[in-house]
């Protein structure tokens, strides 16, 4: 994630008006933290006997959509940040946020994540996994499971690889916004020699490089153990929010967050927002 102008835009899709509110508190520290604009989106989907052009004959009668996105509106509006709204219709919703991540020209997308249970060959949900495959910018993909919206403590689990600088970026933007501080921590298996140690020092040392711009509480810790995945959703309960990146790649091969992030999402007591970054052929790398 790189340092955003005014000129950006994040693009948050909502539907669901039990978490909007929630997704759109964390929207709102990413544009502050980031001088960025917000896009709220909401997607109609058509069935294909119905014209794209008849979508407005879809929306409920009782505008629930249109009183969804103006209260995103307000939300955004009454923390000072500049935000619009925009209704789309598609064939299916997995398609409409993609297709608007290239009309809005968004460098970063955050949507909401419910964490169902996994099915045969879907590792988040279908449209998700889609948008994570497809989207050409930075995703960003929270689960809210704390009831508090307070964030006092962001745990972030590194382990290398380009994911893992943007949720470590993420999470200074955060912190900075809510007076947070971040823990970074690092996983080693318990056989670990010198050289690993010394190989972990200098990998957290990078990542608490990352953090230097930002007027943060910052501490780094290692742990040892053989699950990964155990070992920090065993530490979540600590902390409200929870900031991880892809453990594989490449997504674009349907990998998706791979098997770690995967199983901290579902299992995570805090609330966690699952990052990836804009595939490299998007990027300036």
């Amino acid at each position: 994630m790189t340092s955003k102008t005014q000129t950006e835009t994040l693009l948050v899709p909502v539907a669901n008006p039990e978490t909007t509110a929630r997704v759109l508190d964390t929207a709102i520290d990413i544009a502050r933290g980031q001088s960025t604009r917000i896009v709220v989106l909401h997607v109609v989907e058509v069935p294909p006997q119905v014209p794209l052009s008849a979508g407005d004959s879809l929306i409920e009668d009782d505008g629930e959509a249109v009183r969804l996105l103006d209260e995103a509106v307000e939300q955004a509006e009454d923390a000072g940040v500049a935000v619009e709204s925009r209704m789309r219709y598609a064939r299916d919703i997995a398609t409409g946020i993609v297709g608007a991540v290239d009309v809005h020209s968004a460098d970063a997308l955050l949507v909401g994540w419910r964490g169902r249970p996994r099915r045969r060959d879907i590792i988040l949900g279908s449209f998700l996994d889609r948008i994570l495959g497809e989207a050409p910018c930075d995703v960003f993909v929270k689960r809210i499971r704390t009831p508090s919206r307070d964030v006092d403590s962001i745990l972030v689990p590194v382990a290398g690889g380009p994911h893992c600088e943007v949720a470590v970026e993420l999470a200074g933007t955060i912190a900075s916004q809510r007076d947070a501080a971040v823990h970074l921590l690092h996983v080693t298996h318990p056989d670990a020699d010198d050289s690993t140690q010394e190989d972990t020092s200098s990998l957290l040392r990078g990542y608490d490089s990352l953090l230097t711009d930002f007027d943060i509480s910052v501490e780094s810790t290692t742990i040892r153990s053989d699950h990964v995945a155990g070992a920090i959703t065993d530490e979540t309960p600590n902390h409200e929010l929870t900031i991880l990146g892809a453990t594989r790649d490449p997504f674009l091969k349907r990998m998706l967050v791979g098997s770690v992030a995967e199983g901290v999402g579902r299992a995570a007591a805090s609330s966690v927002i699952l990052t990836r970054n804009a595939p490299q052929d998007k990027t300036d790398e």
